[in-house]
């Protein structure tokens, strides 16, 4: 009881903070950095996809904080903003599993006191303990999912299989696909082709996948994480390489966009929920966990933002068509290939510098 008594307590604090009308503010999306140390606030840094004005008005609601948000598209950005001093303002942030390692090697983050939080145990068993994190001491799962290929059906009478697809196809598909802009994702996804790990450290292996994007380069219309949604929408793409949550809300808008995770296996990621070493506020940021546990919110956020929840409670509240969407929960067949992507020491030079190489020619 004692979690859950200070969970409460903190709720009770944070009332007592609410601002006359000021509702909620993280739907605006900000666009420059916040001011340091309001601690009446909560400043969060994530994903451009998590992000809902319903969902998050539910929040404001139990709390009365204001909470503004600014977004990032790739781990990269958000390490880099806050390598250099720019993360100090924030409470919450939403790292994947290799950023949440990396940020560990450089002392970023807070341990979390799981007597302060309450529905940890509704996550299922393998996100209570993941590799990545033992035990979840600085990190809980908000998200997880997986990368593959998002292509018109309409359009392209084969559907693709694996990766290989992007060179049997690239006359087809000339300047009408899209690579994630994401250096492990896209060499890791030929690596695992060519019949290597994604997390390769032999720099033969990796010279070879970058011989092969090298050629396939001048087909592809741009790396890009987000921007490639409307124009295939739009139907000036056929294909891009995306993450599943992005293919699930595509097809959704229109159902001859399909997805397929490469028969010769992906990415298996997770993204979480971390509170920053010098997080200004600290109770703040363990109310919005709390609250992300709660299974009814986290089914909402599955439901509204088409994300695939690590909460089983909140699997168990969702309606049979979402439990059975194989984009979201794909079977176990599916997944026996899939990697999780991990950092490499030294050898995240190595793919750092072919990378520099492939996008800058």
């Amino acid at each position: 009881m004692t979690n859950r008594r200070q969970f409460l307590k903190e709720m009770a604090a944070l009332g007592s903070l609410s601002l006359a009308g000021c509702g909620w503010r993280l739907a605006n999306i900000r666009t420059n950095s916040p001011t340091a140390g309001q601690r009446e606030q909560l400043y969060i840094f994530t994903w451009s996809q998590y992000t809902d004005k319903e969902l998050l008005a539910a929040f404001s609601a139990q709390t009365g904080m204001k909470v503004l948000a600014d977004v990032y598209d790739s781990n990269d950005v958000m390490l880099t903003k806050l390598q250099v001093g720019g993360g100090g303002t924030y409470s919450i942030i939403y790292p994947s599993d290799i950023a949440v390692q990396k940020m560990l090697d450089q002392d970023l983050l807070t341990e979390i006191n799981h007597d302060r939080l309450v529905g940890l145990d509704n996550l299922y068993p393998q996100f209570q303990n993941p590799s990545y994190d033992p035990h979840n001491r600085y990190s809980v799962p908000f998200n997880w999912g997986t990368t593959g290929l998002i292509y018109n059906s309409e359009k392209l009478e084969t559907a693709p299989e694996d990766w290989d697809y992007l060179w049997q196809n690239k006359e087809k598909l000339n300047k009408r696909m899209t690579l994630l802009n994401d250096l492990r994702e896209v060499i890791g996804a030929t690596l695992r082709m060519l019949g290597y790990s994604y997390n390769s450290q032999n720099e033969t292996e990796i010279k070879q996948a970058y011989e092969k994007l090298k050629a396939l380069k001048p087909a592809v219309s741009a790396f890009d994480t987000d921007a490639w949604q409307n124009q295939l929408l739009a139907g000036d793409l056929l294909l891009a390489m995306c993450y599943s949550g992005d293919a699930v809300k595509m097809s959704r808008e229109n159902p001859k966009l399909k997805f397929v995770i490469p028969r010769s296996g992906s990415t298996l990621w997770t993204d979480n929920l971390i509170i920053p070493k010098d997080a200004p506020n600290l109770a703040g940021a363990y109310a919005w966990i709390n609250w992300i546990l709660q299974p009814e919110v986290s089914a909402q956020f599955t439901e509204r933002l088409n994300i695939a929840t690590p909460n089983r409670a909140a699997f168990e509240l969702l309606p049979t068509r979402i439990q059975e969407d194989t984009y979201l929960f794909p079977p176990a067949s599916s997944l026996e290939k899939c990697e999780r992507v991990i950092p490499l020491g030294k050898y995240e030079e190595v793919y750092q510098r072919y990378w520099t190489q492939l996008t800058s020619s």
